[in-house]
C-alpha cells in the first residue's frame, strides 16, 4: 500500500493529508469534505484534487488541520493536499501544473502578524500626538 504524508501552514493554521489507496473519499478533520463549512473554504480544498483529474479517484485523502481561522485553514489544507498528491504520484507534470495554475498549492505562504510595538494599541496603530 502506497502512502504519502505532507503538510501545510498559513498563517497559525497547520495542516497534515494523508494520501493513500482508495476509491476516491476525501475528509478533513473526520467530516468529508461534501458537508466541509464554510462552502469557499471547501472549494479551495477541492482545487487540487480538480487539476489532477481522474487520477483522483484512486486514492483517498484525509487531512486534519489545527489553529488558526477558516481561511487560514483552508489554505494550510490545500497546500497540504497538493504536496501530498505530487509526493504521491511522484509526476514532474502534476507538480508543474501546480506552480503554474497557483504557486501556493506547493510553497507555503511565510507572512506572518506583525508583532505588537510600544505607544500604540497593535503593530502599526500609535497613540495620537497632541502639540498643545
Amino acid at each position: 500500500m502506497k502512502v504519502a504524508i505532507a503538510s501545510g501552514k498559513r498563517k497559525t493554521a497547520i495542516a497534515r493529508a494523508v494520501v493513500k489507496d482508495g476509491k476516491g473519499r476525501y475528509r478533513i478533520n473526520h467530516m468529508p469534505f461534501e458537508i466541509y463549512e464554510p462552502e469557499v473554504a471547501r472549494l479551495s480544498v477541492l482545487e487540487p484534487i480538480g487539476l489532477i483529474g481522474d487520477k483522483a479517484n484512486k486514492v483517498d485523502i484525509e487531512v486534519k488541520v489545527r489553529g488558526g481561522g477558516v481561511v487560514g485553514q483552508a489554505e494550510a489544507a490545500r497546500t497540504a493536499v497538493a504536496r501530498a498528491l505530487a509526493k504521491y504520484f511522484d509526476d514532474p507534470a502534476i507538480e508543474s501544473k501546480f506552480k503554474e495554475y497557483d504557486r501556493h498549492l506547493l510553497v507555503n505562504d511565510v507572512r506572518r502578524k506583525l508583532p505588537k510595538l510600544p505607544l500604540g494599541r497593535g503593530a502599526r496603530k500609535r497613540r495620537q500626538k497632541s502639540y498643545r
